[in-house]
């Protein structure tokens, strides 16, 4: 069999000598495309049934209502998003939660946790920074509770029932609920959704980035509104590190783990990671170690983490020492309550804008957490490199994007506080600092060992660096007892999973 044989992926195909390279576990990203193909067969056969609710969030039971062929609709990384027309417009977008993406079959409830955290933030945003421009938000339901309405348009009784309800809560001095209304449904669909207005202003800065990037004053115009959605959620803050979650009776809590879409992304490989859906932080040192712990986990359990002895020693000194420098990096002054909202998944694809660059829309929000301050930074995409391409000449080109950023932030932030000006400090001393790269490389689930050795080991000097393979051989013991052990099983792994990849495309290619 060829080396050049492919099979196909959700996104192009991938030929054997790549499958055998790449650092992700092949063997589930194969099962992706049966697995879309069959949930969106199973949204085919029940396009009746979602313009049927559709309607009922929409509360006009008498209008024409029709869900596009499968051509029309969206796939995105975690979510399917398909427009429906009312009245022959393109009125809203119902979207569906992957369960193949987001780990439901291996941690089931996932879909729920998603879903919920994501109307929350939408719930938020509206009440607390409506000047952040995002779709408006008509209904909702989730796999394990009931359906939701947006409140102005759910029936008489119905806001009459929510109104009393806030009412006796206010005076209890109990949460009063989200502006939606529990409206239940007829229609039995074992996927919870969200419905969102279609975005018609503007169109994705994924489609002009590549091209206009270098266009300064699109950039400073970008820049300017990215800081302003910033600060805007940042002006609240909050007194643990987690993620806004809604519960069945509409009710907005800070009760959920910090759902970053890392969490998600290993428990779909069958990762755990060890981290309670109802677990918050009061401290930012628990939360980052844990967040390593992830690392380790993944190490543990993704079959080909580990090429032979040298880059397993490689691996364990970085995150050992990751754990060791992590006082170094964060300020004790803001270990508590320090803890602002952020948009973990903030990149091109999310962001809409007109042809100036003014922000339009904000998409996708289910990432969004309540995390430290000193997380708090630039995106990584500014010079239009991965995270982990950023040295050499792109690094001077990134600092210089980087500076760009701040000078927008500075500005946008003096604008909304005056003398009180404070995040802007905070993050030019990360990037001082180095803890821009510590925070990114745990933020990166693949990145962490090439961040580590680009950025943040340079920071201790010529000797660290210089020293570097045989201090590897000295600290990867201290990652875990028996270091030495675990990477001889692990390296074995290796060769076993690759040997699973060869017998996939061999079968692929014998029944072709």
């Amino acid at each position: 069999m060829s080396p050049s044989s492919s099979l196909p992926l959700l996104t192009g195909r991938i030929t054997l000598s790549e499958a055998l390279e790449e650092e992700d576990d092949v063997l589930k990203k194969l099962s992706y495309p049966e697995k879309r193909l069959n949930f969106c067969n199973y949204l085919h056969a029940h396009a009746n049934e979602i313009e049927s609710i559709v309607l009922h969030h929409l509360g006009i039971p008498r209008a024409s209502c029709r869900v596009p062929w499968v051509d029309e609709w969206t796939h995105g990384s975690f979510n399917i998003c398909i427009p429906v027309y009312v009245n022959d417009r393109k009125k809203v977008m119902i979207r569906f939660p992957l369960p193949y993406k987001i780990g439901e079959s291996t941690h089931p409830g996932n879909a729920d946790e998603k879903l919920r955290c994501e109307a929350a933030t939408y719930a938020w945003i509206q009440s607390h920074s409506p000047s952040i421009p995002i779709p408006h938000l008509w209904g909702f339901s989730f796999p394990s509770g009931p359906s939701f309405t947006a409140l102005d348009r759910a029936p008489l009784l119905s806001r009459l029932g929510w109104y009393l309800r806030r009412s006796i809560l206010w005076a209890l001095g109990r949460p009063a609920p989200s502006d939606y209304v529990i409206h239940p449904h007829q229609q039995k669909f074992t996927s919870g959704y969200l419905i969102v207005n279609y975005v018609e202003d503007g169109r994705m800065l994924s489609e002009t980035w590549d091209t206009l990037h270098e266009d300064r004053n699109r950039r400073m115009t970008l820049f300017r509104d990215v800081a302003r959605i910033m600060l805007s959620l940042a002006r609240v803050q909050f007194p643990r590190i987690g993620s806004l979650t809604m519960d069945n009776h509409g009710v907005v809590t800070l009760t959920n783990r910090p759902l970053a879409l890392q969490l998600h992304q290993l428990e779909n490989q069958g990762i755990r990671t060890s981290i309670p859906r109802d677990l918050t932080y009061v401290t930012s040192d628990t939360y980052l170690l844990d967040l390593l712990a992830c690392h380790d986990n993944r190490i543990r359990h993704q079959p080909n983490t580990i090429l032979d002895h040298a880059d397993g020693q490689s691996q364990l000194s970085a995150l050992t020492m990751m754990r060791a420098l992590l006082p170094h990096f964060t300020n004790r002054e803001l270990q508590r309550r320090s803890f602002i909202l952020m948009l973990t998944d903030l990149h091109p694809s999310n962001i809409f804008v007109d042809d100036d660059w003014n922000v339009t829309c904000l998409i996708d929000l289910e990432w969004t957490c309540s995390q430290p301050v000193e997380m708090l930074h630039p995106p990584y995409w500014l010079t239009n490199r991965a995270i982990d391409q950023i040295t050499g000449e792109h690094l001077v080109a990134y600092s210089e994007r980087h500076n760009e950023f701040m000078s927008a932030f500075d500005l946008e932030e003096k604008k909304a506080r005056g003398s009180d000006a404070c995040y802007a400090d905070i993050m030019r001393a990360g990037w001082k600092t180095g803890s821009f790269w510590y925070f990114s490389a745990i933020e990166s689930l693949s990145g962490l060992y090439n961040l580590f050795l680009q950025h943040i080991q340079p920071i201790y000097g010529t000797t660290a660096v210089r020293d570097w393979e045989e201090f590897e051989r000295l600290v990867a013991p201290y990652w875990a007892p028996d270091s030495s052990e675990f990477i001889s099983e692990k390296v074995k792994e290796r060769e076993h999973y690759l040997e699973q990849i060869r017998e996939v495309f061999q079968y692929q290619h014998a029944t072709d």
